[in-house]
């Protein structure tokens, strides 16, 4: 495979994107639990709040795990290897609905943390598609908290 990033870039690209695939399906079914089970006085809102999270986050696992495949290796996509690749709590039980805003607002910023960290490698690399599926995703994620962030003030 030669598309001007060297095996070893790629593999250190990779590996990156994995944890970033991670953290994005275990986002992805935070939020999806979290869309089920929320009760109290912001029902309605939280609930179709939460769909329109879950179902951004379900359409870029797809672009995440086909940019590793493009680099030339297997996508991570067991619940084994996501959780070793996260840096995601799952969550015990049923949150309060503040308690769900504060784990997905959290969630949020720890994925966008993750896309974040592999900046460097990425510029080092010269690999724009990679930096532009960054930008994206860092773009959404912190929107995403600040809206959530939003909800939790007075």
């Amino acid at each position: 495979m030669d598309i001007g990033i060297s095996n070893e870039n790629r593999a250190e690209i990779v590996q990156g994107l994995s944890e970033l695939l991670a953290d994005s399906y275990t986002l992805y079914l935070m939020t999806h639990n979290f869309h089920w089970n929320v009760k109290g006085p912001q029902f309605n809102s939280l609930h179709m709040m939460f769909m329109q999270q879950y179902t951004e986050q379900w359409n870029a696992l797809d672009v995440i795990a086909e940019r590793i495949r493009t680099l030339g290796h297997p996508a991570p996509g067991t619940y084994k290897a996501f959780m070793r690749l996260t840096t995601i709590e799952e969550v015990d039980g049923v949150p309060t609905a503040a308690e769900m805003i504060r784990h997905l607002m959290n969630n949020q910023e720890a994925t966008a943390r993750t896309a974040r960290k592999l900046l460097p490698i990425v510029d080092k690399a010269n690999d724009q598609p990679t930096m532009e599926l960054l930008t994206q995703r860092m773009d959404v994620h912190e929107k995403t908290a600040w809206m959530l962030r939003s909800l939790l003030e007075e």
